[in-house]
C-alpha cells in the first residue's frame, strides 16, 4: 500500500471495515435464528396430551381396589409406548383428605404435580 495515494488507502481500509462488519452481522443473525428454532422446538416437544392422558388414568384408578396393579400397568405402558417414566403416590391424611403426587419424565420434559381432594 506504499505506492497508493492517501485516498486509495482510505477506500481500501473502508472496504475491509465494511466487509468485516457484514461478516459480523451475518454471524449474529445466524445465531439468533438458531436460538429461535430451538426455543420453538422445545414448545412443540412438550408432551401436553401425554401428561393429560396419564393424569386422567391416575384419577380414575385412585379409588380402585386394584391400585397397585393399575400403578404397575401405568408405569410399564408409559415406559414401553412413550419412553417416559411415570411414578405417582397416593396417601390419605388423618382428616380423610387424599393427596396424589405425580412425576412424569420423558428425557426432555420433567413434570411434577401435587393435588388433593376429599
Amino acid at each position: 500500500m506504499a505506492r497508493l495515494n492517501d485516498d486509495a488507502q482510505w477506500i481500501i481500509l473502508m472496504g475491509f471495515l465494511v466487509s468485516f462488519s457484514f461478516f459480523f452481522l451475518a454471524m449474529v443473525i445466524n445465531q439468533s435464528t438458531i436460538v429461535g428454532q430451538t426455543t420453538a422446538e422445545s414448545v412443540i416437544e412438550f408432551p401436553k396430551n401425554d401428561i393429560r392422558d396419564v393424569r386422567q388414568v391416575i384419577r380414575q384408578s385412585v379409588n380402585s381396589k386394584n391400585f397397585d396393579v393399575v400403578k404397575a400397568d401405568i408405569e410399564v405402558i408409559s415406559m414401553t409406548r412413550k419412553g417416559s417414566v411415570v411414578d405417582y403416590t397416593n396417601f390419605t391424611s388423618s382428616d380423610d383428605a387424599k393427596f396424589i403426587q405425580i412425576h412424569y419424565n420423558n428425557g426432555v420434559t420433567e413434570y411434577n404435580e401435587n393435588w388433593s381432594y376429599r
